[in-house]
């Protein structure tokens, strides 16, 4: 009888060091993904994408921890803007970044609001990196049903309105789910931003030029989180 109770002694001890080692390596395992940037003399060219969303960010922090570029949301759809846009522009300026604008595309919305809520928001200039137009919401996300066909044919309508503004081919910061919906990476051919945390996503089907590497990097840029972002070298 004390032998048995000695074993199941021994059986609990050794369930409850399993579940300790468990939960070590799941706590290890989220600070390095939270934690997690790509090795800088892999890729050179590192930086940010930040937003309202973001709260106040410093860029001069940014810049020290390896940041040499800052993409900024500006425009959502036809009437939606980022409020942080003007003072994140001039800080980011400020603190020796190069800076790019975004703007997220709305498939709902025709392309001549869209162009024009972006024109509004975004200076003209050669300072300017060439300009992202984020691609996150599908056809299914309108109240009314769409063609296909009339979400691409608004899409290069947008994009050529906005190169027409920047001067400059646009990227494409191209969700999973959206090219999934709406397959636009073998169909325009622009340089693509995909996204995927520590792994090197490929579902562009073709290279990327930027790779949000890290979508909540942990760091003293801000109190919340920032996206990672590099460019191919």
């Amino acid at each position: 009888m004390g032998r048995k109770r000695k074993q199941a002694g021994w059986g609990t001890r050794l369930l409850a060091l399993l579940a300790l080692v468990a939960l070590a390596g799941g706590i290890w395992v989220w600070w390095h993904l939270t934690h997690w940037v790509p090795a800088e003399a892999e890729y050179p060219d590192q930086g940010l994408l930040a937003g309202e969303r973001d709260g106040p960010v410093s860029f001069r922090t940014a810049a020290a921890l390896g940041a040499k570029f800052a993409y900024l949301e500006a425009s959502d759809g036809a009437t939606a803007r980022d409020s942080r846009f003007a003072r994140n522009l001039a800080a980011a300026r400020e603190a020796g970044l190069q800076v790019g604008a975004v703007h997220r595309f709305d498939p709902c919305v025709m392309a001549d609001r869209q162009s024009a809520n972006f024109v509004t928001m975004v200076p003209r200039g050669n300072w300017l990196l060439p300009p992202a137009i984020a691609l996150d919401r599908t056809i299914a996300d309108c109240p009314e049903a769409l063609p296909d066909a009339a979400v691409a044919s608004e899409l290069m309508t947008l994009i050529n309105q906005i190169e027409m503004h920047a001067g400059k081919p646009a990227i494409l910061l191209l969700g999973e789910q959206f090219e999934q919906r709406h397959p636009v990476a073998a169909r325009i051919d622009r340089h693509l931003w995909l996204t995927g945390t520590r792994l090197e996503p490929g579902y562009g089907g073709r290279p990327w030029v930027l790779w949000t590497a890290n979508e909540a990097l942990e760091s003293e840029i801000g109190e919340e989180p920032v996206r990672w972002v590099v460019a191919r070298p």
